[in-house]
């Protein structure tokens, strides 16, 4: 059996993606912290951010589901592909 591809996001590249999250919460908190409006609406607006952080934590987790979900699925059916090559032989006579 072949053994599992290794996963293509490196350490760094991980790195990057969680500091580039951080930065962009901390960019918008900081906005919705200096809006020029009153308190009603800056926490409408701090709510509808929240909002958008965790809808984006569940749609991630999702796609990454369906990704890993798929991925079972290939390799089972490439196992099963294997196992009918190896079990095949062209040469045999049906007697």
């Amino acid at each position: 059996m072949a053994a599992t591809p290794p996963r293509k996001t490196t350490t760094a590249f991980f790195v990057q993606a969680g500091l580039s999250f951080g930065v962009a919460v901390l960019a918008a908190g900081f906005a919705v912290i200096n809006l020029p409006v009153g308190a009603w609406p800056r926490a409408f607006i701090a709510l509808s951010l929240l909002y958008l952080v965790t809808s984006s934590f569940t749609l991630a987790k999702c796609v990454r589901d369906h990704q890993e979900s798929t991925e079972v699925v290939s390799r089972v059916d490439q196992a099963r592909i294997d196992k009918l090559l190896t079990e095949h032989d062209p040469f045999a006579t049906n007697s």
